[in-house]
C-alpha cells in the first residue's frame, strides 16, 4: 500500500472536521436571529433540500436500495436524530456556539453510559475500564460544570465579556437545557441506531434518514408557506452552507471510519471538531468566554478525545 493510500483516513477525518465545525458556525450564523422565531425550521429546509438532493444521487446514481420497509424500521432513529437537531438550531439563539458545540457533542458519553449499562465492562474490549469511566465522567462533569457557570456568573462580568461580540446573551437555563436536550436525543438516536443497523444495510439506513430528514423539512416549508413567512436569500445562504457542510462531513465521517485498522486515530480527531467550532465563535462570531467556561469546555473535549481512542 503505498503512503499516500495509507495516511487517507487522516485527510478524511479532517475533512470530516472541517466540514462539521463549518456546518456549526453557519447554521449558528443562520440561526442565531432571536426577531426570526422560525429560524430553526428554516435550518431545518436547508438540511432536508440538501440531504434530499444527496439521497436522489445515492439512489438514481450509487444504486442504493430504500424500500419501506427499511424506511418504516429506521424512521424512530431519524426522528431521534431530527429532533434533536431541530432542538439544536432552536438553542443556537440563546447561547454561544462555543458553549452549545461542547455540550451537543457529548452526547457519545451518554452512548457510552448506556453500552455500558447494556453490555457491562465487556463492552470496553480491552480497554482499561477505569480510565473509560475516567473519561466519561469527565464529559458529564464538563456539562454539568458548564451549567453551574453560566447560571452563577455574574451579570456584570457577562456584559463586558460580551462588549465586543456580535451578539449578546441574556442568563437563561433555557440555554443550557436546550443543548442537554440535543445532547440526549441525540445519545438516544446513537444508541438506537447501533441496534436498529444489526439488521439493516448502513447506506439504505443513511438514504432512509435523509429522505425522512427532507420529509421533515417540507413539512417545515408548507407550514411556512402557509403562514406566509418570506424567505431572504441574503439570510437563508448561511443555513444551506450549514447544511451543506453537515451533509458532506457525514459522508466523510463515514469513509473515515470505514477504515478500521485506523478508527481509534480517527475517532477522537473527528470528535474534537467542538474544539474547532469553539475556534471559528471567538474568530468569527467574536464570543469571548470566561476562564471557567475554557475549563470546562477543556474537560469536556479531553472526555471525548479519550472515549474516541477507546472507541466505545
Amino acid at each position: 500500500m503505498c503512503a499516500g493510500n495509507r495516511s487517507m483516513w487522516f485527510w478524511l477525518a479532517i475533512i470530516a472536521l472541517l466540514c462539521w465545525s463549518g456546518s456549526d458556525l453557519f447554521s449558528k450564523i443562520g440561526c442565531r436571529d432571536g426577531r426570526d422565531k422560525y429560524n430553526p425550521l428554516k435550518m431545518v429546509i436547508a438540511v432536508g433540500v440538501v440531504m434530499g438532493i444527496h439521497a436522489a444521487y445515492e439512489i438514481f446514481v450509487g444504486g442504493a436500495v430504500v424500500t419501506w420497509h427499511v424506511m418504516w424500521t429506521y424512521l424512530p432513529v431519524s426522528l431521534l436524530y431530527i429532533g434533536s437537531m431541530t432542538l439544536g438550531y432552536v438553542g443556537l439563539r440563546y447561547i454561544e456556539l462555543s458553549i452549545s458545540s461542547p455540550i451537543c457533542n457529548s452526547s457519545g458519553a451518554l452512548v457510552a453510559v448506556l453500552c455500558l449499562l447494556t453490555g457491562g465492562l465487556s463492552a470496553l474490549d480491552g480497554a482499561n475500564p477505569v480510565l473509560v469511566l475516567g473519561a466519561i465522567a469527565m464529559v458529564c462533569a464538563g456539562v454539568i460544570g458548564l451549567g453551574i457557570v453560566e447560571a452563577r456568573e455574574d451579570d456584570s462580568l457577562r456584559a463586558k465579556r460580551q462588549e465586543h461580540a456580535n451578539r449578546k446573551y441574556a442568563k437563561s437555563w433555557l440555554a443550557i437545557c436546550l443543548p442537554v436536550a440535543y445532547c440526549l436525543l441525540d445519545a438516544a438516536g446513537t444508541f438506537a441506531d447501533s441496534l436498529v443497523l444489526e439488521s439493516l444495510n448502513e447506506d439504505s439506513a443513511n438514504v432512509a434518514y435523509e429522505l425522512t430528514f427532507l420529509a421533515a423539512g417540507l413539512g417545515c416549508l408548507a407550514y411556512l408557506l402557509i403562514r406566509r413567512k418570506k424567505f431572504v436569500f441574503r439570510l437563508e445562504l448561511p443555513k444551506y452552507l450549514g447544511a451543506v457542510c453537515e451533509t458532506v462531513g457525514q459522508l466523510f465521517y463515514i469513509y473515515a471510519l470505514a477504515d478500521e485498522d485506523h478508527v481509534m486515530m480517527s475517532a477522537p480527531i473527528i470528535s474534537a471538531y467542538c474544539v474547532l467550532s469553539a475556534v471559528w465563535g471567538r474568530i468569527f462570531l467574536r464570543e469571548k468566554l470566561s476562564w471557567k467556561h475554557y475549563l470546562m469546555i477543556a474537560l469536556v473535549v479531553a472526555g471525548i478525545v479519550l472515549l474516541g481512542i477507546y472507541d466505545i
